[in-house]
């Protein structure tokens, strides 16, 4: 973690000299700006897809968390305020398509940053097709279909839209946003007006346990539960990724980042405090069948209404989350983390200005994990995603020391105390983790460890070569 980042000089060098016929030849490609604060907040919100979360995720959190739900979000979402501090500081700081991995090597040496990529590649190549395969369920009101079909359909249909131009994406994701922001309204309104319980049930920490008991959930569950509460609105940080490709990154990074939290927030918390209000009794409301609730406090016109707009917020996602992913998969090739005959095809800009291969590399291995059992990696995901903050937190305390002192960048307030306080909250998360997630992620982890012995370290000049993309 101690290793020395190549000038941009020998950077550059270093890439020319790995092939006269690489697509480095003339200097590391670049993604062109063409959007603001307000399409990458649309995509970035979009990315965090608040009415699939509520549809999807959410249910689950209500099965083990029953009442406690709310405020285990909120606990969540208030941890998230000091990740995006860490992650609007070093967006700004490094304004890389590479998002993480990019922000982390430079600040806290190379193989963290490598382990940054894997975890950030192991989130975004998961999450899309477990929420893809939930389409068919909301399609349910209007036709009959298979979930792994549908799925694979919705991440072949994102992986289209995703070689489009990112400023028509903007459009098309800013449309199905309002539809998924209505859906969530529509649920906190009926939750609000049918109330069985009063606001003191948000602490009740009450759940329905087998034989019609009710259990109460403890303290340390709520903490377990706090890697999936991250998760939650985890899509915030989208805007780092595009920061390659937003006018004015200095500014507009830090913007999107803590916009897309504040709005996210209140989208998912609202509606699931309504929810756990207005549910009819602890069993309904741990059973977590929201599209239920919402006919019985309606009629089946609404919840067809609502399910639809849910089967389109899930698209909206997966088109998101394809040009997400292809940036990172992009940013890697240009960065050199894999062999030459992987690095020039995905590398390549498209037509529009999409990197084209790295797309079709996401999307279509998206696809075919729609047939695969992924129920369990809900718990990799959330071990992940924390793992991912942690260190992005590490590297945020040491963003102000050498030459990245003076860099004109957002700067956090109270810092470093936000920084070492997330450290110690979230590495505290992680030991309260199921020792099955726990060792997955490990192994995982330590397989890409002995890539980075075996492979890249070797190769250190002329390999994973973090490029910073000149911000005009």
């Amino acid at each position: 973690m101690t290793d020395t980042l190549p000038t941009a000089e020998a950077a550059v060098s270093e890439a020319t000299s790995d092939s006269p016929q690489s697509p480095q030849s003339q200097g590391p490609q670049q993604l062109k700006r063409s959007i603001g604060i307000v399409g990458g907040t649309l995509l970035t919100l979009s990315c965090v897809t608040p009415a699939s979360t509520l549809f999807v995720i959410v249910p689950d959190l209500f099965g083990t968390l029953g009442t406690a739900t709310a405020l285990t979000i909120a606990i969540g979402s208030v941890l998230c305020i000091a990740v995006a501090f860490c992650y609007s500081e070093l967006g700004t700081l490094i304004p890389s398509a590479g998002g993480e991995y990019a922000m982390v090597s430079t600040l806290a040496g190379r193989l963290a940053g490598w382990l940054v990529f894997v975890l950030s590649l192991l989130v975004v190549m998961i999450v899309p097709p477990v929420i893809a395969m939930g389409t068919a369920d909301y399609l349910a009101p209007i036709a009959h279909l298979n979930p792994s079909m549908t799925g694979a359909g919705v991440m072949l249909l994102a992986t289209l839209a995703g070689l489009l131009d990112l400023r028509a994406n903007a459009w098309i994701t800013g449309i199905f946003l309002v539809l998924e922001v209505i859906a969530a309204g529509v649920v906190a309104l009926l939750g609000f007006t049918h109330s069985q319980r009063g606001i003191g049930s948000l602490t009740s920490m009450q759940v329905a346990g087998t034989g019609g008991h009710t259990d109460t959930v403890t303290a340390m569950l709520v903490v377990s539960g706090l890697a999936i509460a991250l998760f939650v609105t985890q899509g915030f940080s989208t805007a780092v990724y595009l920061s390659e490709e937003l006018e004015n990154p200095r500014r507009n990074v830090a913007r999107t980042v803590l916009a897309t939290l504040a709005i996210s927030t209140v989208i998912i918390l609202v509606p699931v405090v309504a929810i756990t209000m207005g549910a009819n009794d602890l069993s309904t409301l741990t059973g977590g069948d929201i599209s239920t609730m919402v006919t019985a406090w309606s009629n089946s016109a609404v919840g067809t209404f609502v399910s639809l707009c849910v089967a389109l917020a899930i698209i909206n996602a997966g088109i998101v989350m394809v040009i997400q992913n292809s940036r990172v998969l992009f940013a890697s090739a240009r960065d050199k983390a894999w062999p030459h005959p992987v690095n020039t095809p995905f590398s390549k800009l498209g037509r529009f200005g999409s990197p084209w291969v790295a797309t079709l590399a996401v999307g279509i291995p998206g696809a075919i994990l729609c047939f695969v059992n992924l129920d369990t990696l809900y718990g990799v995901t959330g071990v992940s995603v924390t793992g991912m903050y942690l260190l992005v937190a590490v590297a945020a305390l040491l963003s102000r020391r050498g030459p990245h002192r003076h860099t004109h960048a957002w700067r956090m307030p109270l810092w470093p105390s936000i920084p070492l306080l997330l450290i110690a909250v979230l590495a505290y998360i992680l030991t309260q983790q199921e020792t099955t997630y726990l060792l997955w992620t490990g192994g995982i982890v330590t397989a890409a460890t002995l890539y980075w012995v075996l492979y890249l370290r070797p190769r250190r000049e002329t390999r994973w070569l973090i490029s910073l993309p000149e911000e005009a």
